[in-house]
């Protein structure tokens, strides 16, 4: 009951807030760090790590790397929690490489032994929702990790591996594919956003230098819309709170959809891109979308007349306009305000960000 209460706190957040690009930015440091009550079950520790997200995910990555590390919802995620000396788990130490900081095939075998040594000792307070270091618990090292030796802790394993090179090759890419484009940047755009992102780790400084690169303004970059961004963006439009949704529409529409916030469906975290332009999903859509539409205000839509209400609707939902083809199949329903709206909120141009 309390991890859908979380979802439909976020939700209201996403659609009420006046400066929509935090929540957007926490959405993806989810998404990257994408960790699941399912297996953390507690709530309170989830909203921690939401929490955390949203104060360091605009800043120094290092930050929030060496804060992620220890989350007490990641500890239990990827059990952190057991990790301890003469008895090291190594799932911590392989994802925090692998997905979120290096990439795959940027360590080995026992580079991932060595890191989860360097991380024993950790331990989470389910009652107080925090974490602390048990030093009888930490391996005090040395460790050899990527060819470098030193006696390594949580802290001091994040900052090495945040110089290694393919590391801010694997930022820059990420937060392109995930704000810019589903195809992945080009040679010299990759140099100028790992340029921007530089030795301080700054994310908005990459995140500017991706939004103004020429190839943001190309329209070949095209982003396909995450569920929720998709949901989110019709909350706002239509002035509608998650939480004055039916529950069990919302909850079945996102579960429809493959996207609940706060349940990932692994360690990777969602897809992006095409993967959510399936018949399944688009059914799913539809349905939603009509439940939106009813609730909603669709008044700019209503108060138009009928020959003008194709063209209200794509202005309510911020959109250009629609293709001929959209248009033509939407016109049939300018009588039915509610349907043409569930039906636009539906549609190719909707699904997409261009």
């Amino acid at each position: 009951m309390q991890a859908r209460q979380l979802v439909v706190w976020w939700l209201d957040r996403m659609a009420a807030v006046d400066a929509p690009y935090p929540e957007r930015l926490t959405w993806f440091w989810h998404g990257h760090f994408a960790t699941s009550v399912q297996k953390v079950r507690y709530a309170s520790l989830m909203y921690g790590q939401n929490a955390t997200q949203r104060r360091l995910g605009a800043g120094d990555f290092r930050a929030l790397a060496q804060a992620m590390v220890v989350d007490p919802a990641m500890l239990v995620w990827l059990d952190g929690g057991g990790n301890t000396v003469g008895k090291p788990n190594e799932n911590l130490a392989r994802e925090f490489m692998e997905l979120f900081t290096l990439g795959v095939g940027d360590y080995t075998e026992d580079d991932v032994r060595q890191a989860a040594r360097a991380l024993t000792g950790w331990q989470v307070d389910v009652v107080a929702d925090t974490s602390s270091l048990n030093p009888r618990r930490h391996d005090n090292g040395p460790e050899t990790v990527l060819g470098s030796t030193f006696a390594y802790d949580s802290t001091s394993l994040v900052n090495m591996l945040l110089t290694r090179p393919a590391s801010p090759m694997f930022i820059a890419g990420r937060i392109w594919t995930r704000f810019v484009s589903d195809t992945p940047p080009d040679p010299a755009t990759l140099d100028a956003l790992v340029a921007a992102y530089g030795p301080g780790h700054d994310v908005t400084a990459l995140i500017r230098a991706a939004v103004t690169s020429p190839a943001f303004r190309s329209p070949a970059s095209v982003l396909v819309r995450q569920p929720v961004e998709w949901l989110v963006a019709a909350l706002r439009a239509l002035r509608l709170p998650a939480s004055k949704l039916p529950p069990a529409a919302l909850h079945g529409g996102l579960t429809g959809l493959g996207q609940v916030p706060f349940d990932p469906p692994d360690v990777g975290g969602w897809p992006a891109g095409t993967p959510w332009l399936t018949t399944a999903a688009a059914l799913s859509r539809i349905k939603l979308a009509q439940v939106l539409a009813t609730k909603g205000d669709i008044t700019p839509v209503t108060d138009t007349a009928p020959s003008g209400r194709v063209e209200a609707t794509a202005a309510l939902l911020g959109l250009p306009g629609f293709t001929a083809r959209t248009a033509s199949a939407l016109a049939p329903l300018a009588g039915q305000p509610a349907q043409l709206v569930a039906a636009a909120l539906a549609s190719p141009e909707n699904c997409v960000s261009a």
